[in-house]
């Protein structure tokens, strides 16, 4: 029998590998406009269909509670090789624009049972520590946020195919170090039948309702942060003439650091409530939302330092909601929970994404990000509004 060590390592492992296909079209996206003689306008089309893929598959995961009824470790074997081949569309020399959206939206589909039905897998094997093997869980996820950035900093000498090919290759090992190494936990309890109405019932229970509503907070925040980060930087160095870094380096830092947040979350979890620490990090990244407007105009080294906390801070309860919702969700249907959730946070992430590219036509560009702040504060009002049994 493995050790949970190294356990939690192969899932980790497995979950970055795999999760490497939800970024790799942004990693190439301006070849992939020369290539194949695409518009300006295609990037987001191209973005969005990921997220758009992986909110349809999320939901029909959920809908036929495939990562209950079903092996964990054999769905994500199964999505993470067939997420490879979509990816490997990419490189299909006749693609235009719509063949393209086609092959990121099937692999942000697929995505839907690597990324939640790993934290159904962590959630099987560890039950007492289970916040701080998300924390690394999720910090993986950071850090393949973040590697596209790294991509174009380090990368441009490299032919872009060899990225498409790299990702979808690390994505197959993934998926079969999870089938070969990593069995059904013990924690797991099958369920028996289709319960279609699972994700509604789910969210009857007043624990689990506050959890995911403190998660929803949370999501309203992070992607639209995380995708604003090169604005936020170009907005600083409109500002500041005389300053200069590197906007792609600096990204990558901001984005990446979040992981290590992530891993403290995960150990603070284990000394303190998980709820608690989850509300430090959420009031913490908020106040970073709130107070925004003020550092355009600091020292270079003061305002750098206030990106990378707001980065360290803005993922750290991710692992520690997902604890929640987990702990909180009855167990024969926790993949279903862990899935559904996922799904209505990345949908609240295209909301507060256009609302806050709506509101640049009206609002100072500096003063845009206050705006973000209404994620954290209803979060935290929500997880006030629990009960005195939820499980931490």
């Amino acid at each position: 029998m493995k050790k949970a060590s190294t356990i939690l390592l192969i899932i980790v492992l497995a979950q970055f590998f795999c999760t490497s296909l939800w970024f790799a079209g942004n990693g190439v996206l301006n070849d992939l406009i020369t290539v194949f003689n695409l518009e300006n306008g295609s990037l987001a089309s191209l973005t969005s269909s990921v997220q758009f893929g992986f909110i349809i598959g999320t939901l029909s995961f959920a809908l036929l509670n495939i990562a209950d009824r079903f092996s964990p470790s054999k769905v994500f074997f199964v999505s993470g090789l067939l997420g490879a081949v979509f990816n490997l569309g990419i490189i299909y020399p006749d693609n235009n624009i719509n063949s393209l959206v086609i092959f990121r939206f099937l692999t942000g589909f697929f995505l839907a049972g690597i990324y939640p039905v790993g934290m159904k897998i962590a959630a099987d094997h560890f039950d007492k520590n289970l916040g701080k093997s998300l924390g690394y869980l999720v910090g993986a996820l950071v850090l393949g946020t973040a590697f596209p950035h790294f991509l174009s900093f380090f990368t441009t000498a490299l032919p872009w195919k060899i990225v498409i090919y790299s990702t979808s290759g690390l994505a197959l090992l993934g998926s079969l170090l999870i089938l070969i190494c990593i069995p059904d936990g013990p924690f797991r309890k099958k369920s028996s039948s289709l319960k279609l109405n699972a994700i509604f019932q789910v969210f009857k229970k007043k624990d689990f309702r506050s959890a995911a509503l403190g998660y929803f907070g949370h999501m309203w925040e992070l992607y639209t942060f995380w995708a604003f980060i090169p604005v936020i930087l170009g907005i600083y160095l409109d500002k500041n003439p005389t300053v200069n870094f590197n906007i792609s380096l600096l990204s990558f830092s901001i984005i990446a650091i979040g992981s290590l947040g992530c891993i403290l979350g995960g150990y603070l979890s284990l000394k303190w409530k998980t709820k608690k620490i989850a509300m430090i990090a959420l009031a913490i990244s908020g106040l970073c939302c709130l107070t925004s407007s003020l550092f355009f105009s600091s020292p270079s080294l003061i305002f750098i330092l206030f990106v990378l906390i707001w980065g360290f801070t803005v993922i750290m309860d991710s692992p520690l909601f997902s604890t929640l919702v987990a702990k909180n969700a009855p167990t024969e249907i926790k993949g279903t929970a862990l899935t559904i959730v996922n799904c209505l946070g990345y949908s609240l992430t295209i909301m507060s994404i256009q609302t806050i590219n709506y509101l640049r036509e009206f609002i100072p560009q500096e003063y845009l990000f206050v705006v973000l702040a209404i994620g954290p504060v209803f979060g935290l009002l929500a997880l006030k509004q629990n009960s005195k049994t939820m499980a931490h």
